[in-house]
């Protein structure tokens, strides 16, 4: 972006236009932090393709973003991560794709290790994942892509699990009011994945080894036990943990969220600064209904 002359810049000052009073804040935030770049986050979930909604996201937090280029002379590198959740379990088989068969004989995998049936990539993550690209690509946007699967995997959260075992009752204590009496007896942050199966587990943690990184826990149908690692992909996050992790490993600047995440936003924000991190700055925006009142996705 080239610098903005004195008059547009003066402008920009003095908007009182939403992505404006938006970069402002951000202005601030990096003056007092002492940060000398601004991570700009939107997340996807790939179990279905990308939507009216995905562009939405995008669009808004680009607003934002340039804002606060136009605000700070571009002397303040950004980045504008486009992140998808592609470790989760997939939880039910989507009504627009082919080969409803394949996806219903793979429930509960993650989306990387479920197969395509398009017949097109290496997964049903992948495949969601490159449509993504694609369509972001088909607007312009400038970010960089980024895939759950592979920072688990890669280690790149790995001290950040670390950190999430050894504040696991803080956590809890975070989370386990948010719950169900019934959900909150058997609710672990942590998922392990299975070792036979390959199965994203919701189970209960019998024991959380912090020393060892490790979680106790049983498959609820056999019966038999397992010590798993939360490193290096061996286990993932439920998704407010996850969210809040994220921010916490990444350093996330700004993220917005649907109104329908506020309270989302709330829980994860407070585990964000259980882990001794400031959440990130954002907004709450409304969503794309259908003709019946509904969220489009």
């Amino acid at each position: 972006m080239t610098p903005p002359d004195p008059d547009l810049l003066s402008a920009a000052k003095s908007a009182s236009a939403w992505p404006f009073e938006e970069a402002k804040k951000l202005v601030a935030r990096i003056a007092a932090s002492g940060k000398r770049e601004v991570l700009f986050e939107t997340g996807y979930g790939p179990s279905g393709l990308p939507h009216i909604g995905t562009f939405g996201e995008v669009a808004r937090t680009t607003m934002v973003r340039n804002a606060f280029r136009v605000l700070t002379e571009d002397r303040i590198p950004t980045r504008l991560v486009a992140f998808s959740d592609d470790m989760d379990g997939l939880r039910k088989v989507p009504d627009n794709v082919p080969n409803k068969e394949l996806l219903a004989a793979n429930l509960n995998k993650p989306l990387t290790a479920v197969p395509d049936p398009f017949g097109t990539h290496s997964s049903f993550g992948a495949h969601n994942n490159a449509r993504l690209c694609a369509f972001l690509d088909s607007f312009g946007f400038e970010y960089e892509f980024m895939s759950a699967t592979e920072c688990y995997r890669a280690g790149r959260f790995d001290a950040t699990l670390s950190l999430m075992l050894a504040r696991y009752d803080e956590v809890m204590g975070i989370m386990l009011p948010s719950l169900r009496a019934e959900r909150s007896a058997t609710y672990s942050p942590f998922l392990p994945l299975h070792p036979k199966t390959g199965h994203v587990m919701q189970v209960p943690i019998e024991e959380v080894r912090r020393e060892a990184a490790t979680l106790v826990w049983r498959d609820p149908e056999t019966g038999e036990r397992f010590e798993t690692s939360v490193l290096g992909g061996g286990a993932k996050l439920q998704w407010k943990p996850d969210w809040a992790m994220r921010w916490v490993a990444l350093g996330v600047d700004y993220e917005m969220a649907g109104k329908d995440l506020i309270d989302s936003v709330k829980l994860s924000s407070e585990i964000a600064r259980a882990l001794g991190a400031a959440p990130p700055d954002g907004f709450n925006y409304e969503l794309f209904l259908d003709e019946k009142g509904q969220k489009i996705s």
